[in-house]
This record gives structure tokens, sequence and C-alpha cells, in this order.
């Protein structure tokens, strides 16, 4: 089943890009624990999945390059052709010369200009190379959407773009993941184009995977002693994450392999329309130097990686462990980061044994979702990017209700007293568009918080 990515905006084609190495890279690491057999098979399903394959030798011998099921979008082409390039000088793979879009002229980081502008101008060339792209899976298993959420490519057009795949293909799966700005500000008016964006994609994608960059700035201080954090170490951090979760895998309750299976993810991770917005946590994670010296047992990492959910912690390091589940203050509200759903996945050693029950306990999750639907787990006994022993855990949390209320009420602030409306509203968007985001959110916030 084949999986089709959009690259959408500079943040969106620099994730992208960096999954697919990543991707690449764990394929043929060296490190597997596996039989040779088995490797082949994970290789050849993870290819099929994320790279179109060729079929025939070229002129001197030697088969092509795998190419990337992706297309690439940016209103200027500088992100895009770093990303051709990068893919080129890999010499491991590539992307479809022609599969790009770009112009000559950017977002200027406001949301109501790719979304009312650039979109509809761009709608029917983008989505001539997504046909072109669809065409050539022998099962299409859903869409995979990166684009961050403070500038105005990827926002904006990303967000139109969304929506003009849910018309095209009503019945395809769509993953969106999306970066959440810093809390200190990238861009002045990033938390409109945040609302703006979030309110849209949770019309029409069905699942929001979410990356915050204070939490992954933290990863890359704390864990991987990066001293000058550049954003490529960032989508190191946040590609990581995503091919941890992408990778083949077997789910143990159903006794079949699924390679990022779209539909599964979404049916057991989002049962609810109000309840779209996913998290990843996954330890260990280290330097390549630090994990050549560095033991861990299967009991260590689960207990952490259990409390890191419940603490909403998004490392290993400096997890309160005084969060207890089922916990709840004198007004009634919980103190601890309530579920509704988990998947797990466990890579490397010992994986097919383990027990991983604890993940099962009812108190962590919201009372009204059954118990057997509650979590799940996917198991692969082959290594992962070098670790022999990793463990990911993506949930359906309230853990977004912090991030996503800081970023309303600064909104709203700048909103109340009309700051940069006018720059939004030459370009098509009404004050009314503002206002029904803002309400869409509050939905989501309060649902959340209800858990």
């Amino acid at each position: 089943m084949s999986v089709i990515t959009l690259q959408l905006g500079q943040c969106g084609n620099q994730v992208g890009e960096q999954t697919f190495s990543t991707l690449i890279d764990d394929v043929y690491s060296k490190s597997i624990g596996v039989s040779s057999q088995d490797n082949h098979d994970y290789i050849q399903t993870c290819l099929s999945t994320f790279f179109s394959q060729p079929e025939s030798k070229s002129r001197d011998g030697s088969f092509d390059l795998p190419k990337a099921r992706a297309v690439l979008v940016d209103m200027e082409t500088k992100a895009v052709a770093q990303s051709l390039q990068q893919a080129r000088k890999s010499g491991k793979w590539s992307y479809c010369p022609e599969q790009w879009y770009s112009q000559k002229r950017g977002s200027g980081n406001n949301w109501a200009y790719g979304y009312c502008v650039h979109g509809p101008r761009s709608q029917e060339d983008i989505m001539n190379l997504v046909r072109r792209e669809v065409e050539k899976c022998d099962r299409l298993g859903g869409f995979i959407n990166f684009l961050s959420l403070a500038g105005g490519t990827g926002s904006g057009v990303g967000a139109f773009v969304t929506q003009s795949l849910r018309d095209e293909y009503p019945f395809s799966f769509m993953v969106n993941q999306v970066v959440w700005p810093y809390s200190t500000g990238e861009v002045i008016v990033q938390n409109y184009n945040a609302v703006l964006t979030l309110s849209h994609l949770y019309d029409t994608a069905d699942a929001i995977l979410v990356m915050e960059n204070d939490s992954l700035h933290k990863i890359c201080s704390q864990l991987l002693n990066i001293k000058n954090i550049s954003f490529r170490d960032i989508n190191k951090v946040i590609a990581h994450k995503m091919t941890s979760v992408l990778q083949p895998s077997l789910a143990a309750d159903l006794g079949t392999k699924h390679t990022c299976d779209l539909g599964y993810i979404v049916e057991r991770l989002t049962p609810h329309p109000q309840h779209k917005l996913l998290t990843v946590k996954n330890i260990p994670q280290m330097s390549d130097i630090a994990k050549e010296f560095s033991t861990y047992q299967w009991p260590g990492l689960l207990k952490n990686l259990r409390q890191m959910l419940i603490a909403d912690s998004p490392m290993e390091e400096g997890i309160n462990w005084e969060v207890k589940p089922a916990t709840r203050t004198e007004s009634g509200h919980t103190c601890f980061n309530r579920s509704i759903s988990t998947l797990l996945v466990l890579r490397g050693k010992e994986t097919l044994s383990l027990d991983a029950s604890m993940f099962s306990d009812p108190n962590i999750y919201a009372p009204w979702v059954p118990q057997d639907l509650a979590s799940c787990v996917f198991r692969q006994p082959r290594w992962f990017c070098g670790y022999e022993k990793a463990a990911t855990l993506v949930g359906n949390s309230s853990a977004s209700v912090k991030p996503l209320n800081k970023i309303i009420d600064k909104a709203w602030n700048m909103f109340a007293s009309r700051a940069y409306v006018h720059q939004y509203l030459k370009h098509g968007l009404t004050e009314e568009d503002f206002l029904d985001s803002f309400v869409s959110l509050e939905k989501v916030i309060d649902s959340y918080t209800k858990l």
C-alpha cells in the first residue's frame, strides 16, 4: 500500500526531505538484528510504500535510484531546489525531477495570501502533480502532508491544498504533520496563521500530528548535546519520530504486518471528530557517540515512556514522577495528561515477547473509551536506526491543550486590537473568518479539557 507525501512550504520541504533520508538510512543500516530474509522483506515493504522503484536498468546496466512518492510545493524555488539537490547528493534516493511546483514570489508569512491567492492560482497545477503520483500507485494508502503553522505558504497554501485533496479523494486517509512555532515567536503574525490553519485542517484532515519546536529544541540541547542548534538538527529529530512510526511493524492484535496503514492508525487514534491532535514520544534519544557507550533494558524504557505520557514530558530527562493517573484537583479537573488512545511501537531485541500491558491501564484513558480500543501495540524485531531497543508512543491526549490555548490567547489579543488584520482582509479574508476559527478551536479545547 503506497503513501504519497506533500511537502508544503519551506519547513514542509525540509522536514519531508529529511524524513525520506532517515527512511533510507534505516533501510540500509548495518545493525539489523534479524535474518537476511526478514531484512529483505523489511526493505522491500518500506521502499514500495514510500518510493517508486525502477523496473528496468539504465544504459550502464545499473538500476536507477528509488524515487520518493512526493510532491514538492513552495511559492519560492529555494527550498524546493535545496530538497532536490540534497536527495541527489545522497546517492541513495531521489525525487522525480518533474514532481514539484513553485513560483517566483512567496506568501510573505500571510496566511490569507497563501490560502486566498496562491492556493486558487496553483490548485490545478498542484493537483495534476498529485494525480500523476497517484497513477503510479497500485493501491493508494493515503496522504501525509508536511507543513509549518507559522509561515504563509506552508500554512495558507497547505490548508488550501489539504482541502483540495479532500475534495478530490474524499475516501483517502489524510494525516497532516504540522510543526508548532516557537512560543517566543518566529513571525509576528504566527499566531494568526496557526489558528487559521488548525481550524481549517480540523475540517479536512483525519489526524494532525503535532511537533512542537520548543520541545524539539530541548531534545537537541539536552539529549543530543548539540551546542549550536540549527533547523536541520530539529528536522532530524522530527524525521526520527516520523520514521519510527512509519517503518514496517507487526500489529499484535491483527497478526498481519502494517506499513503505515494510515486507515488503521486513524481508526485507532482518532475515534472522535473533535479529537484529532496527536503527539509522538520516543525513547531512547541520544547522540551517536553516546549510543556506543549506553546500555538500556526494556523495563526501564517502558516505565519512562509511560510516565512521559502521563506527565506530558517530551523526553526522558526531567520527567515529573509525582504525577499519577486518576488524580484530580478539588475542582474535579485531572492532574495528569489524560489520553483517548495510544499506539505503541516497539522495535529491536525481545520485542515479540515483551509485556506492554502497563499501557492498557484504564486509569490513563477517558472513561468513555472501550478498554480494548484504548491502546494497541506494534512490534518489529529489527533494530531501528542503530538502536537495538527503541520504543515510540503516538498518543491522542490533552497534551496539545496548553500550547493551543497560548496561541489562541495571543492571537485573540492581537485580533481584539485589530493588529495586522488589514493585511489579511485585503487578500479576501473577512473578520468573520477569524471569529469562526477562534470558535472552532475553542470547541476543540473544550472537548479535550473535559477528558
